[in-house]
Parts: C-alpha cells; sequence; structure tokens
C-alpha cells in the first residue's frame, strides 16, 4: 500500500490528462454520507445465489452522527490531500472520456455559481480472482470510509455494496473535490453466475492482470486497464449475454459515473423535475428505462441519469468499434418524515433519506444499454 500510495501521489502531480482549463477542481464533489446504523433501517430482504441477499428500503430512520455535515465519524486523520488528488485524477479522466458530463457540469456550474457537490461516483468490477467490489473498496477503506449496505440484482447477475465517506475537514469555500467527500458506490458482476463461455473470456483476461487488481484505484486514476485489450469477438460475445459484462471489459475500472446532489444545489435547479427539464432543454438526453425519473418506493429518493457517451476502441486484432463509456447522474435525497417540519435553513443532510434503491439502481445501470444508447428522442 506503501508504494503504491506514494506511485499514485507522484502520478498525481505529474499526470497531464489533456484536461479542461478549470481542472477537476472546477467541478465540485458532494459527500453527504450520513453516519446511521443499517440496524436502524427497516429492510425487505430475499435470500439469491452466490449468497447474496437483495434489499428494498421500505424506510429510513437512522443513528447519525451529530457532527452536522452528513459524514460519520472517524478517526481516520491522515492523507487527506492525497485522497482528494486520487479523487481529482479519477474525475479528470472521466471528464476527458465524456464529453457530456462535461458540458452538464460546465453548463449547471455556471446556472448555479460553483454549488455543484456530487452525491455518489460508482464503480464496476469482475466478481472473479479478487478483481470484484473489494479490489477497489480497499483504498477507499484505507482511508476513512466505511462499508454500508449490499444491494443485489438477480436479473442482471449482479450485487452492490455502498460505502459512507469520513467525516474530514472542508476546506474553506471548498467545492468539488475540496468539498464534502461523495459516498462511494461499487457493484460486480458474479462471474460465477454467467455462462461458460462468458466465463472463459472474462477469466482470460482478469487471469493475465493476475495481481494487477491490487492497484485498481491505481488504474482508475490513471485511465488504464489492468489486462489487455480483448479481441472484438469477444466484446460482441460478452455484450449478447451481460451488457455490464462488456462494458467492464473495455473500461475496466474507470468511473462508470458521478452524480450531482441536486437538493444541494442553489438555484432553481435544486428541484430534480425541474434539473432534468432544465437538462432536456438544453438537449441532452436522458436515460428513459422505467420512466425519466426513478423514484424509491419509499418517494424519498429521486435520481434520474443521462444516456452514456461513446467512444472509438481499439480492438487487440485491430478492429475499432464504438463502445460505451460513462454518464452523469442526478440525486434529489428528500427530508424525513420526521423532520418535515423543520425551518428549510435548518435542514441538515443527515435529516434526508440516505442509502441506495434496488430499484432505482437497476434502472439507472441500464444508462450504458444500447437500447438507449440508440434510442431516438423527440
Amino acid at each position: 500500500m506503501k508504494k503504491m500510495m506514494m506511485r499514485l501521489s507522484s502520478i498525481s502531480n505529474t499526470a497531464n490528462f489533456n484536461y479542461l482549463p478549470n481542472s477537476s477542481s472546477s467541478f465540485p464533489k458532494y459527500n453527504h454520507h450520513n453516519n446511521f446504523s443499517p440496524t436502524k433501517l427497516v429492510f425487505s430482504a430475499k435470500s439469491i445465489p452466490g449468497g447474496c441477499r437483495s434489499f428494498s428500503m421500505a424506510g429510513v430512520s437512522a443513528a447519525y452522527s451529530n457532527n452536522g455535515n452528513g459524514t460519520h465519524d472517524s478517526d481516520y486523520k491522515g492523507g487527506v490531500s492525497f485522497l482528494r488528488s486520487v479523487l481529482g485524477s479519477m474525475e479528470a479522466v472521466y471528464l476527458n472520456r465524456n464529453p457530456t458530463a462535461k458540458a452538464i457540469l460546465e453548463l449547471v456550474h455556471s446556472t448555479d455559481n460553483d454549488h455543484i457537490c456530487y452525491d455518489h461516483i460508482a464503480f464496476r468490477t469482475f466478481g472473479v480472482n479478487g478483481h470484484g467490489i473489494d479490489a477497489l473498496a480497499k483504498f477507499f477503506l484505507d482511508f476513512g470510509y466505511s462499508q454500508r449496505d449490499e444491494l443485489c440484482f438477480p436479473a442482471k447477475k449482479l450485487k452492490a455494496f455502498w460505502f459512507s465517506p469520513p467525516s474530514l475537514p472542508i476546506p474553506e469555500g471548498g467545492s468539488g473535490i475540496n468539498g464534502p467527500l461523495p459516498r462511494v458506490f461499487i457493484s460486480e458482476l458474479l462471474v460465477d453466475q454467467m455462462s461458460s463461455q462468458a466465463q472463459d473470456i472474462i477469466r482470460k483476461y482478469t487471469n493475465i492482470s493476475d495481481r494487477a487488481c491490487n492497484h485498481a484505484a491505481l488504474a482508475s486514476a490513471l485511465g488504464s486497464l489492468t489486462w489487455e485489450k480483448p479481441l472484438h469477438s469477444e466484446f460482441q460475445r460478452l455484450a449478447r449475454e451481460s451488457e455490464y459484462a462488456a462494458w467492464t471489459l473495455v473500461n475496466g475500472y474507470a468511473l462508470n459515473h458521478v452524480t450531482i446532489s441536486v437538493h444541494r444545489l442553489t438555484s432553481q435547479l435544486k428541484n430534480i423535475e425541474s434539473f432534468n427539464r432544465f437538462i432536456e432543454e438544453n438537449s441532452f438526453k436522458l436515460n428513459s428505462e422505467g420512466g425519466v425519473l426513478k423514484v424509491s418506493p419509499d418517494g424519498l429518493l429521486l435520481q434520474s441519469s443521462t444516456v452514456a457517451d461513446s467512444f472509438s476502441f481499439e480492438f487487440s486484432d485491430g478492429v475499432t468499434d464504438s463502445v460505451p463509456c460513462s454518464y452523469i447522474e442526478f440525486a434529489e435525497r428528500t427530508v424525513l418524515p420526521q423532520y418535515k417540519d423543520m425551518p428549510e435553513k435548518e435542514i441538515k443532510e443527515y435529516h434526508r433519506r440516505e442509502g441506495f434503491e434496488v430499484g432505482n439502481a437497476d434502472k439507472i445501470f441500464e444508462s450504458t444499454s444500447m437500447d438507449q444508447l440508440t434510442r431516438r428522442t423527440g
């Protein structure tokens, strides 16, 4: 870990990502992770194959820390600048590859006077040979994040965990990576549940990369695959069975999406329905799976997302094809019922809906699907 930290620190200071002039510091990052006890949450759960449990939040009543900023209390004190530098490098790669996300952040930034915060950032992984959730989670856990709840998606053969950030000082006027730290959402494909042919393809590349999964955070910060480029036919074969698997094969540990915390905006855009109209009026295409607005059963978590960008990828056999890249998400966490009568100026992040919702996330995953990428608007 020490070697990785030294190398990443050097990278973050010297790497040239050919990034936009304002750099990632212009685009706020938000952390509103409330410190709650998962045992206080009311879940509906059932066991599914693979030792995973599928959760749906039926209500949220949490024991929060009283630090007031929506994070959990932590003894973690060190490496704050390094952590923010790594996140900034991940973000720079993401924005360089995804013009829609970059354009929307600039648009909202110009409208809301630098008050953008990130609700969460998300990654996709292969759950095999150490390349799954744990590969990335270790980095965040080492820097004070705490593992929270498991979510399962049996139809997609996926599971996920989300992680809440530590309570760290925020620089005066800080925003973006210098603002509140974001939640982290990491999913993995349950490779053992795939067909033997799909498993063979995935294992071929994860076996080649061997212990490179120990440096998943480094790979994300560099925008590099930890395995060799695949054959075009292998990408196509995976895409027929799991578009998630095909996406991960060519994108690796790159950020899958970042999420703007809509309710933390200060303009008229702080209502997600108004925000969605604003995005569509500016000619950006939103993910329509299950409706543009995804709402949790309790009505307290509202989410939407763009359709992913595409980029030209050269496969190992010389074939060049357009493949899906990443997208940007938007989330509004509304005030919990027990706090609905509080004056708006007194509402803190820990008064709002926490966690994630399986039904919402299942539809958000479709932002990289070919159905959404090829859908006509209007």
